[in-house]
């Protein structure tokens, strides 16, 4: 099993609970074909860095897990189907990128360094 991570943006015309409703959809698709979700982070309204069908804002939420490549295609398929979804990109993680997420989900990277530079 490898491990994933899917971004998906969707539109701001969505209410806040239809956001998370679309969300909920897609995290049922994941958790039905018999994948591991690791983490959710939902970022909630930020600014594109460019404008996507003439909107500058979108709904972005990080969804990690651990699946088959099988899922992949299927939650692809969907995302495409579904207007809601501005963008979506989903990536393997290699071995570097999932020790650099496990760091980052313990807190490693928000401790402050108490050592003095002299």
């Amino acid at each position: 099993m490898n491990q994933y991570e899917t971004v998906i943006v969707l539109t701001p015309l969505l209410s806040e609970d239809a956001a998370k409703e679309t969300l909920a959809k897609f995290r049922g698709i994941i958790a039905d074909s018999g994948a591991e979700i690791i983490q959710e982070d939902n970022w909630g309204l930020r600014k594109l860095a460019y404008p996507i069908d003439k909107k500058s804002n979108g709904f972005f939420s990080l969804t990690e897990y651990k699946s088959s490549g099988e899922l992949i295609s299927k939650l692809e398929l969907e995302l495409k189907r579904d207007e809601r979804v501005l963008r979506f990109l989903t990536i393997r993680l290699d071995k570097h990128a999932v020790a650099y997420n496990e760091k980052k989900r313990s807190g490693a990277f928000n401790k402050k360094n108490k050592e003095v530079v002299a």
